[in-house]
């Protein structure tokens, strides 16, 4: 159901490559956690356009991100759940 409504949907072309990308890695729960860098270094954007893919999406109801944390307590990459 995901990848058609994507591509009938209004979302720049930086969303979409940004949801199917996330959507290949995904496991069985819709569940990923590339890094920034390494979405935009595959992707062949820049961080910031990376993470304003993400902001579309997030609005649009197709992902949900959380920030994960080291034990630590230092920041480690993003968790996204494809939620469409």
């Amino acid at each position: 159901m995901g990848r058609r409504e994507i591509y009938e949907s209004d979302l720049p072309h930086r969303a979409v490559a940004l949801y199917l990308y996330l959507k290949d890695r995904a496991d069985r729960d819709g569940k990923c956690f590339p890094a920034i860098g390494t979405i935009a270094r595959e992707l062949n954007l820049s961080a910031s356009t990376v993470k304003r893919a993400i902001s579309d999406l997030e609005k649009e109801g197709f992902i949900r991100k959380k920030q994960r944390y080291r034990e630590n307590g230092g920041r480690s990459s993003l968790l996204f759940e494809i939620l469409k």
